[in-house]
């Protein structure tokens, strides 16, 4: 950090403190774990000579804690990607079923809100349109903080809910399925060339929370990348400018997001869970009834919890996928 000269570039000094904060914050982890470790050998050595059940109880949850600690770094460890560094975009979108389908989605934006706090990191959201009657018909969220991107990736997909709706008078069981789709968020230094004869932009008057000033003027932006097909929107801000300079942001993430893929192809890595995108081809089922089970179908990974998986507790499936990956690139 003394080095001579390091701030003539600013960018590269700003690459240089964000590596040396994932440093710090990765010692700082391990040095918890420790000393965790060692607080637990003690207390398990008490509870054992003095027959204690209430210790030896605790015991048992410090060990969960501290498994799930180094859970955590296993999955940092794996984060070897070009961009698995980057913030993260994410974009979350009803699908088939209904109402359901929107009160699915706005469970996966307070999920994935949630999880963000756990790791740290901040959020924003961007756009949210919602529902008709309940829930949200979309949802953009950038995501900032070491290592988002990475360990979001796996999370793009068709994701399942299996329930007793509450929209039904019946009380029958439904099926409701939202989309998630995530983007890593790109240094203005990465050209992606977007000319702006190949946009259409609109620009509509925003709804849902925000003020009157929303309402009132047509501040919200809709931008269409004609060649991919690729829409983006942006309406939590009250100026126009600045929505339309957030939409951007999302749709260059976009465009470079395709682009990776389209390498990946060229490349021929293994890239065999690009088809689970596609709708209708779910890549992890929630089932609250007719028992309670969370099941990523990629990686066969289960958790029964399902509240804490819904309250944003889902670091078995982070680092199952990353395995998962690993492994399929080593075949």
């Amino acid at each position: 950090m003394a080095k001579p000269g390091l701030w003539d570039d600013p960018q590269a000094a700003k690459e240089v403190m964000k590596e040396r904060a994932g440093l710090d914050q990765s010692l700082k982890a391990l040095e918890s774990l420790t000393r965790q470790a060692e607080d637990a050998e003690v207390l398990l050595e008490l509870s054992a000579e003095e027959q204690d059940r209430e210790a030896a109880k605790e015991v048992k949850a410090g060990l969960e804690a501290l498994d799930k600690g180094v859970a955590r770094l296993e999955s940092q460890r794996l984060l070897s990607g070009e961009d698995d560094q980057r913030d993260a975009i994410l974009a979350i979108n009803a699908g088939a079923g209904g109402t359901d389908a929107q009160d699915w989605a706005q469970m996966l934006l307070r999920l994935y809100t949630r999880y963000a706090e756990r790791q740290g990191f901040e959020t924003r959201l961007l756009d949210l349109q919602e529902g008709d009657e309940a829930g949200i018909k979309s949802a953009t969220l950038e995501i900032n903080g070491l290592q988002a991107y990475g360990l979001l990736k796996g999370e793009s997909g068709i994701h399942r809910l299996v329930r007793i709706s509450p929209f039904d008078a019946a009380h029958r069981r439904h099926t409701a399925f939202a989309s998630v789709l995530v983007s890593p968020q790109i240094d203005e230094d990465i050209e992606i060339e977007i000319n702006d004869n190949d946009l259409r932009i609109d620009t509509y008057r925003a709804s849902g929370a925000g003020g009157q000033h929303v309402n009132k003027t047509s501040s919200a932006v809709r931008i269409t990348h004609l060649p991919t097909g690729v829409v983006v929107q942006c309406q939590n801000e009250k100026s126009q400018h600045r929505n339309r300079e957030l939409a951007m942001k999302v749709l260059r993430a976009r465009l470079y997001e395709m682009e990776l893929n389209k390498l990946r192809a060229e490349k021929q890595e293994a890239y065999q869970d690009q088809q689970d995108i596609a709708w209708g081809s779910q890549i992890r089922s929630y089932v609250l009834a007719p028992y309670r089970l969370v099941k990523d179908h990629r990686t066969t990974v289960e958790v029964g919890n399902v509240d804490a998986v819904l309250d944003g507790d889902i670091d078995q499936f982070v680092q199952g996928y990353l395995l998962w990956r690993s492994q399929q690139r080593a075949a």
